[in-house]
C-alpha cells in the first residue's frame, strides 16, 4: 500500500514534520481564535500530517447534527502512517517501542522495521481466524509488547479493538464482551505485580461463560510463572502459534469516520459506555498534539507512564507517538515497588526520555516513599525538559514539590476517556504559557469552553459551574457511543442543547485559566480509574445481610478519592459488622475488580434522601471530607443527617 503521493502539499511524507498550523508556528491566541473562527482551514492545514488514500476535502461533516463526522470522504490507515510510512522514508532502524520490564529486569527495543513486520503478520494471523474490516476484537492483557502489536495489527486490518484492562474481574470482561460482540479474544497468562501474579486464564475462561459466548476463539500470549497455561484450554491459540501459520497483511484503507476502538468507561448508571474513536480525525488530533502540545518529533523519547487500558495509553503509549515518528516506552512496573521509588527515574535515564507523562497519584506515591528524592541524585534525568500530569486533578502542593524537586515545568493538562486528548493544556510546542498551581491551563485548539449554570446561562470569571463545550467537539474526540447513539445524545448532548456537558465542575479566572474543581455526577476517581459508584453499589446489594447502601468517593491525599460504602441491613441481619465489612470488601475485589481499590464499609441505620428516594450522596461527601454543606429542602428526614455526621466524621 503506497501513499506517498497523496499525502499533503508541504508535508515531507514519513518524517511526522507537520505543516505550520500543526507545528504551532504563532501564538496560542492566534491558533486558538483560528481553531474556531475557520475551523476548516485549520483542521485540513493539520491533516496534511497524515498519509491519506484518499485525500478529504472538507474538515467537517455537519449533516447528521449533532452527530457530527470529521474529514468526509477520506480515507486512510492509522497503522499505515503509525509505521509503514517511517520504514518508506528510511527510519527502519530507528527505534520505535522500548519494552521495559522492572518486574521482569528485562528490556527490549523493537525498531520501526521489526515492529511492522511483526504487526503485519500478527494482523493476517487475526485475518485468518476470520477477523476483517469493522469487526471488533477484545484485548485483555497487561503491558507487554503483544499489546502494542495486537492493537495496532487491529488497526492495520480496519477492525475495531476493544482493550479491557488487566484488572478487571469476570464479570466486568463480559460486560463488554456482551456489548462489543467481538469475533476473538487476545490475551495472557497473567499480569504481574511486585507482590503477585493476576491470572488471567481463568477469568477469560469465566466472562466468555457469562457472556454466552463459551466458544469465541482466544489467543494467548504465554508467560512463564503462572499457574494456569494454555495447555488447560483446548482449542485456544498461542501467540507464537498464530505468529508462524500467518502471511502478512498490508494495510487496509478506512474510511475517516470509521472506527478504530472502543473503549468503555464507567456510567453513571453501572452498565459501561462504550466511547468510539474514529480513524481519521484521532490521527489527525494526536499528531498535531506531539508536536504542538507535546514538542515531541521524530526520533525523541516520550514515556506515558500508564496503562494500554486506559485512554491515555492509547493515545500516548501507542498511537501518538508513533504516528509522530517518534519513540514510545512501554513500562511494566509502578512509581514505587518496582523495586523502589527512584524507579522513574531509572527508565528516564535508560532511555533518555525527553517527555514524561504520569497521573497525580503516581508522583504523590513516590513523594510519600521519598519525599526529598534522594534518589533521584543516583540517576542522570538531563534529558527529561517537561513533565506532565493528567488523570485526576493535580493538586498545587504535588505541583510545586515535583516543579522544585526536578527543575523542569510540571504541565498539568485536563482530558477525558471521552475527548481522547487534552481539552486545557498548555502548547508547548507553540508557546510555553505561564503556569498557575491547580490549573490545566488554557483551552486547546478546537474546544470552545463555557462555564454554565444549571440552566445553560454562561457564568463569569471566579464563578463555578458545569464545564462545557460547544458543538462541534474537535477531531479525535468520541464521535458516539458503540451502536448507542440515543445513549450517546442522552448522556452528553441533552443537559445544555448546543454543547457537550463534560460532567466536571469548575471556574476561570480573570485571565482564562481553567480550574476543574470536580465532578457533577456519581463517577469516582481512584488513581486516575474512573469508577461507577453504581456499579460497587449493586455488588454490595448481592450481600445477604445488605438491605440498601450507598457508595461515596472521599478525599484521599495518595489517589485523589478513596470508595467507601455505607449499608443498612435487612431487618434481623445480626452478622458482625467486621465480618460483614471483609465479606463486602472480598465481594467488590472478586466482582469489580482490584482497581477499585475498596477497602470500608460501615454499617448506618439508614441513608439519607430526598422525598423522591434520592439518596444524598454528595451531602455525605461533604460532611465526611470536612467541607461545607446544606441539607436540601427535600430531604426526607433530616434527623438521619444529624445521626451520620459523628459515623461520617469518624468513621472515614
Amino acid at each position: 500500500m503506497t501513499q506517498g503521493t497523496t499525502q499533503g502539499a508541504g508535508t515531507t511524507p514519513g518524517t511526522g514534520e507537520q505543516p505550520a498550523a500543526a507545528r504551532g508556528t504563532g501564538t496560542y491566541e492566534g491558533l486558538y481564535r483560528r481553531s474556531l473562527e475557520d475551523r476548516e482551514g485549520f483542521w485540513l492545514e493539520a491533516a496534511e500530517s497524515i498519509a491519506w488514500t484518499t485525500r478529504p476535502t472538507a474538515a467537517l461533516d455537519a449533516g447528521e447534527r449533532p452527530l457530527y463526522r470529521w474529514f468526509p470522504g477520506g480515507e486512510l490507515n492509522t497503522c499505515y502512517n503509525a509505521l509503514d510510512r517511517h520504514v518508506e522514508a528510511g527510519r527502519g532502524a530507528d527505534a520505535a517501542l522500548v519494552y521495559d520490564s522492572a518486574v521482569l529486569g528485562t528490556q527490549r527495543v523493537y525498531t520501526y522495521a521489526e515492529l511492522t513486520d511483526l504487526v503485519a503478520q500478527f494482523a493476517g494471523a487475526l485475518r485468518s481466524q476470520g477477523v476483517g474490516k469493522g469487526d471488533r476484537v477484545v484485548l485483555y492483557l497487561p503491558m507487554i509488547p503483544e499489546a502494542v502489536i495486537s492493537m495496532l495489527a487491529c488497526a492495520r486490518l480496519g477492525a475495531v479493538h476493544s482493550v479491557v484492562f488487566g484488572g478487571f474481574a469476570p464479570r466486568e470482561l463480559a460486560a463488554r464482551i456482551a456489548d462489543a460482540r467481538p469475533k476473538l479474544i487476545v490475551t495472557a497468562s497473567g499480569g504481574i505485580e511486585p507482590n503477585r501474579r493476576v491470572e488471567y486464564l481463568p477469568a477469560v475462561e469465566e466472562a466468555l461463560e457469562v457472556a454466552g459466548v463459551p466458544d469465541l476463539p482466544v489467543v494467548v500470549v504465554p508467560r512463564e510463572g503462572f499457574g494456569h497455561v494454555l495447555a488447560d484450554y483446548p482449542g485456544w491459540l498461542g501467540f507464537d502459534e498464530a505468529l508462524a501459520g500467518a502471511d502478512p497483511v498490508a494495510p487496509v484503507p478506512v474510511a475517516a469516520s470509521d472506527p478504530l476502538y472502543i473503549l468503555y468507561t464507567s456510567g453513571t448508571t453501572g452498565t459501561p459506555k462504550g466511547v468510539q474513536r474514529d480513524n481519521g480525525g484521532h490521527a489527525v488530533a494526536l499528531s498535531w498534539t506531539m508536536r504542538s502540545l507535546y514538542g515531541v518529533g521524530p526520533g525523541e523519547v516520550m514515556w506515558t507512564a500508564s496503562d494500554v487500558g486506559w485512554v491515555v495509553g492509547h493515545s500516548y503509549i501507542v498511537y501518538g507517538p508513533l504516528l509522530a515518528g517518534a519513540t514510545t516506552v512501554l513500562y511494566e512496573g509502578k512509581p514505587v515497588g518496582t523495586p523502589d521509588a527512584g524507579a522513574f527515574w531509572r527508565v528516564v535515564q535508560d532511555h533518555r526520555v525527553k517527555v514524561l507523562f504520569t497521573a497525580p497519584t503516581a508522583l504523590r506515591a513516590i513523594r510519600r516513599a521519598d519525599p526529598e528524592l534522594g534518589l533521584l541524585t543516583g540517576y542522570d534525568v538531563s534529558s527529561l525538559v517537561r513533565l506532565y500530569a493528567a488523570g485526576e486533578r493535580l493538586d498545587p502542593e504535588t505541583y510545586r514539590w515535583a516543579g522544585e524537586k526536578l527543575g523542569i515545568p510540571v504541565v498539568d493538562h485536563w482530558w477525558q476517556t471521552e475527548t481522547g486528548w487534552a481539552i486545557c493544556g498548555n502548547p508547548a510546542g507553540v508557546e510555553e504559557l505561564p503556569l498557575k498551581a491547580g490549573s490545566p491551563s488554557l483551552p486547546m485548539p478546537g474546544y470552545e469552553l463555557e462555564i454554565l449554570d444549571g440552566a445553560g446561562a454562561p457564568l463569569g470569571p471566579g464563578e463555578e459551574g458545569n464545564i462545557a463545550l460547544r458543538l462541534p467537539l474537535p477531531p479525535g474526540t468520541l464521535t458516539t457511543l458503540w451502536h448507542n447513539d440515543e445513549r450517546f445524545v442522552a448522556s452528553y448532548l441533552s443537559a445544555f442543547p448546543g454543547f457537550y456537558a463534560t460532567g466536571d465542575s469548575g471556574y476561570r479566572d480573570p485571565d482564562g485559566y481553567v480550574y476543574v474543581m470536580g465532578r457533577t455526577d456519581d463517577i469516582i476517581n481512584v488513581a486516575g480509574h474512573r469508577l461507577s459508584t453504581g456499579a460497587i453499589e449493586a455488588v454490595l446489594a448481592r450481600h445477604p445481610a445488605v438491605a440498601e447502601c450507598a457508595v461515596i468517593g472521599l478525599k484521599d491525599q495518595l489517589k485523589g478519592q478513596r470508595a467507601v460504602g455505607f449499608v443498612v441491613l435487612k431487618a434481623g441481619a445480626s452478622v458482625p459488622e467486621d465480618q460483614l465489612a471483609a465479606e463486602l470488601v472480598a465481594l467488590v475485589r472478586r466482582e469489580v475488580g482490584p482497581v477499585a481499590d475498596f477497602k470500608q464499609a460501615v454499617v448506618v441505620d439508614a441513608l439519607p434522601k430526598t422525598r423522591s428516594g434520592k439518596i444524598l450522596r454528595k451531602t455525605m461527601r461533604q460532611i465526611a471530607d470536612g467541607e461545607d454543606y446544606a441539607v436540601p429542602s427535600t430531604i426526607e428526614d433530616a434527623t438521619v443527617i444529624d445521626r451520620l455526621v459523628p459515623v461520617l466524621t469518624q468513621r472515614t
